[in-house]
């Protein structure tokens, strides 16, 4: 029976396969695409700077954890880009399998805690949760419109898609979604860099 740090090995070990994870959303000086590692970094400090402006009072590393360990699942089920509706269709199933295989590796007690708190994030109920959601959705808007707006020109995505992907945002924080609306999506939406195929 392997031991309990022996099982917390495996896990760090096997979780460094998110580094090869590449998502849609380039680096902000629009070089390459960021990895799945790169995103959850980023979020998670974006969390630590901008708690202030959570709609509810949080706990701070309990949100952290959660954005640390949110798409550890996708070293098995891959990414879904958030604009991908056929891939939607399997992601939960995809997830679910890769949660149980990953989270499975650590030690008993961690398992259920980090295997529970994934399935928070999922649920996006919690203040913690839908905090931790506003970060990974904001986050990719940061990067976009650092980039010139690249992978939203590959995909072709328009304004109506990119609200309806955040329509939860503002449950996080009412503010830092009216930030990202004003700062984030309007300037690109004026450029043509996101479609508007809204009035």
């Amino acid at each position: 029976m392997d031991s309990r740090l022996d099982k917390q090995f495996e896990f760090i070990g096997e979780i460094d396969k998110e580094k090869k994870i590449v998502r849609q959303t380039f680096l902000s000086d629009g070089s390459r695409k960021e990895n799945d590692a790169e995103h959850a970094w980023h979020a998670a400090i974006m969390a630590v700077l901008l708690s202030e402006y959570a709609n509810e009072k949080i706990d701070v590393l309990k949100t952290v954890t959660m954005l640390l360990l949110h798409d550890v699942v996708e070293i098995d089920a891959g990414d879904t880009y958030a604009y991908d509706e056929e891939g939607k269709k399997t992601q939960r199933q995809r997830e679910v399998t890769a949660a149980d295989r990953i989270y499975g590796l650590l030690p008993e007690d961690q398992k259920k805690k980090y295997r529970d708190l994934w399935e928070e994030f999922e649920a996006c109920e919690t203040p913690e949760a839908k905090f931790a959601r506003t970060m990974d959705h904001i986050q990719p808007l940061i990067l976009n419109d650092a980039s010139g707006g690249l992978s939203w020109l590959d995909h072709g995505v328009s304004v109506s898609q990119i609200l309806d992907r955040n329509k939860n945002t503002a449950k996080g924080s009412e503010a830092l979604w009216e930030y990202s609306r004003e700062k984030l999506i309007k300037p690109n939406v004026e450029s043509g860099k996101i479609k508007n195929d809204i009035d």
